[in-house]
């Protein structure tokens, strides 16, 4: 016979067998998935905020067309801001996608942008309108879109100050401002705007110099749209040999394959403008997302594409910011 130490001894081996087994398979049911990659950089705004770098943005290509299944792309590569707005016509598509996804509200970065408004209609109702549409309580970043679509500028403004306070808007600001139209909403205001959104990339550069400066003044962040337009809408430029340059020293310094499309949101990332851009192509956008890893571009290189890039003038949008 066994002495009761030896079957105590047993006893507690198989009773930690078992215990051992449990875990196991309880880990193993229990533990979430692997995530996908999530776009985690972020950038100070005047108000206390930070805005993802990285925004999808659901005009250009996708402008009054449907976004649903873009904006699902993109969520589910690890995409957290969605860049819309009310002149791009697919507000309904990029709420169905965003309730598609199922994130938590205050794990997505959503901004949408007042168009022009209806005799008689008021900024909050048609912030309303856009906040049914996108089936949400609020969003994150409301911008007055285009400066000459409204007569009483300073006005609309005003009322973009009551929404930040009723909290239907948690970050306000504009975009493609320039100093006139600044100088027009901040006599008076209570409220700075956080952000600028305009087309900025290197062929622009020297052109938008004036209001890049005066927006530093008041500490307004500048954030970018049409960022690859030296590449996709500009081929043969002077900028070509350096993006070229460029790229083979940061793949060097990254140990990976860097291309131009990159080495130009990483000029934006380094000067610490957030990119909005745009693709229906899963792998494009994690190339996308992987330039928040990169290294950063050296003084020397960030000014070769400033350079390159003031050697001659192309704008793609908003043509009448030039006069």
């Amino acid at each position: 016979m066994w002495s009761r130490s030896l079957k105590a001894s047993v006893a507690v081996i198989a009773l930690s067998m078992a215990a051992l087994s449990f875990l196991r398979r309880y880990s193993q049911s229990t533990l979430p998935a692997p995530r996908t990659a999530m776009s985690s950089l972020t950038l100070p705004l005047n108000d206390g905020r930070s805005i993802p770098w990285l925004g999808f943005g659901t005009g250009t290509a996708l402008y009054n067309k449907d976004a649903e299944g873009a904006v699902k792309t993109a969520i589910a590569a690890g995409v957290v801001h969605l860049d819309g707005a009310q002149m791009y016509a697919n507000e309904e598509s990029l709420g169905a996608a965003i309730k598609a996804a199922g994130r938590p509200r205050d794990a997505l970065w959503v901004t949408t942008k007042l168009g022009k408004l209806e005799p008689g209609e008021t900024v909050r109702e048609s912030l309303l309108g856009s906040l049914k549409k996108l089936q949400l309580d609020y969003v994150d970043l409301f911008l007055i879109h285009v400066p000459t679509q409204h007569t009483d500028l300073k006005g609309v403004w005003k009322q973009f100050e009551e929404l930040k306070q009723e909290g239907l808007a948690k970050s306000i600001g504009v975009s493609n401002f320039r100093v006139q139209d600044f100088e027009k909403i901040l006599d008076g205001a209570t409220v700075v705007p956080s952000v600028n959104q305009i087309e900025y990339h290197p062929y622009v550069f020297k052109a938008s110099q004036p209001v890049v400066e005066f927006m530093k003044k008041h500490n307004i962040r500048p954030t970018s749209y049409g960022g690859l337009s030296p590449i996709t809408r500009k081929k043969g430029g002077p900028l070509d040999p350096v993006l070229v340059s460029v790229k083979e020293s940061v793949s060097k310094r990254a140990g990976q394959p860097v291309n131009e499309g990159q080495v130009l949101q990483l000029w934006l990332r380094t000067k610490g403008i957030p990119a909005i851009t745009t693709s229906s192509k899963e792998e494009r956008i994690k190339e996308y997302l992987a330039v928040e890893t990169l290294p950063e571009l050296t003084s020397e290189e960030e000014k070769a594409i400033d350079d390159a890039g003031s050697q001659t003038h192309h704008r793609v949008f908003m043509s009448w910011m030039d006069e």
